[in-house]
């Protein structure tokens, strides 16, 4: 259906004929030194002559100006409405970068990937699933960084998820300034809900702020937090002397990051392959639901251009005819 934006534009339409009766028309009486017995006669001739000829023109100005009010008017074609979710949620995923993300202990269609390509096609598909809410990233190493404010576009989260290399923020382990920047980022948000999700495999080495210390004001901010602990516990290394088992987690700091989930309401998990990750995704669907309510919006498509340009044809139109006259 046709809408206009500003109706009550409207009521200009009349305007210039409310200008032509209240503005006294300027006539101007000449007296001719000879007066010629059949000069009437000419006079009514060209008079007649000239009505006809001013016309078309005063048409044409005539619709020139009804199409100027109409664009005025801003009309719109309204669309059909569009049911959107709407979650009043805030989550934001911080995601290590550190140097020791590069372990290789996750398996893809059994072959093996590092930690962070095994986080981007899981944490994807989780990204894609949270219609209705916000969703913002950080990237951190060495140091933490906003890669992305929160946004309801969650396709360009995914991007800059998956465009995020190992070592881009440095190779060690910042975590307490990781919860800092998202309480930072997160507390003057108008939200429900604000949700933390941080993926880390190892122990905080880097930043000016404890995880505990972050953890606490996260809690004073109502940010619940939730840790999810990667990289397998097991796994074998081929060497020299032959093949070997190793624990390639053996610097993760599990003791602070349950504190740090439980200290602000959320839960800590381990992720020790691919499945295990996938399926602790799934439960934060479920903790964390994604529908609170439903609104509705209609697009919305600006139709003003056409009776503008069309208005704008006649103007020219006429000024043409004007000059041709001259």
């Amino acid at each position: 259906m046709i809408h206009f934006e500003w109706p009550w534009l409207l009521i200009t339409l009349p305007l210039p004929i409310v200008v032509y009766w209240l503005v006294p028309s300027k006539i101007s009486v000449e007296q001719s030194a000879l007066k010629v017995p059949f000069l009437e006669d000419f006079l009514e001739a060209k008079a007649e002559t000239t009505t006809q000829a001013k016309q078309w023109p005063l048409w044409l100005a005539t619709i020139a100006w009804i199409l100027f009010v109409l664009a005025c008017a801003r009309p719109q074609w309204l669309g059909e409405p569009v049911e959107q979710a709407i979650s009043g949620r805030d989550l934001m995923l911080a995601v290590d970068l550190s140097a020791s993300m590069e372990e290789q202990d996750f398996f893809i269609n059994k072959q093996a990937v590092d930690r962070l390509t095994a986080i981007k096609s899981v944490a994807s598909d989780f990204i894609n699933r949270r219609v209705g809410d916000r969703v913002g990233l950080v990237l951190f190493g060495t140091q933490a960084y906003l890669q992305t404010p929160l946004t309801f576009d969650r396709k360009t989260v995914q991007t800059l998820l998956d465009e995020a290399v190992i070592g881009l923020a440095g190779d060690n382990t910042a975590i307490g300034d990781a919860i800092g920047l998202a309480v930072k980022r997160l507390k003057n948000q108008p939200s429900d809900s604000r949700v933390l999700i941080l993926l880390t495999d190892g122990a905080n080495t880097a930043g000016e702020v404890t995880p505990i210390k972050a953890a606490e004001l996260a809690a004073a901010n109502h940010l619940k937090i939730y840790t999810i602990g990667v990289g397998a516990d097991e796994m074998v290394v081929r060497s020299f002397f032959g093949n070997r088992k190793v624990n390639p987690s053996r610097d993760l700091d599990e003791n602070t990051l349950v504190k740090v989930a439980e200290s602000t309401g959320g839960r800590y998990f381990r992720a020790r392959n691919t499945d295990e990750l996938n399926n602790i995704y799934m439960l934060l669907d479920k903790l964390e639901p994604v529908e609170k309510d439903k609104q509705y919006f209609r697009p919305r498509k600006e139709l003003y251009v056409w009776p503008l340009g069309l208005a704008s044809a006649l103007v020219l139109l006429i000024c043409w005819a004007r000059v041709r006259v001259l």
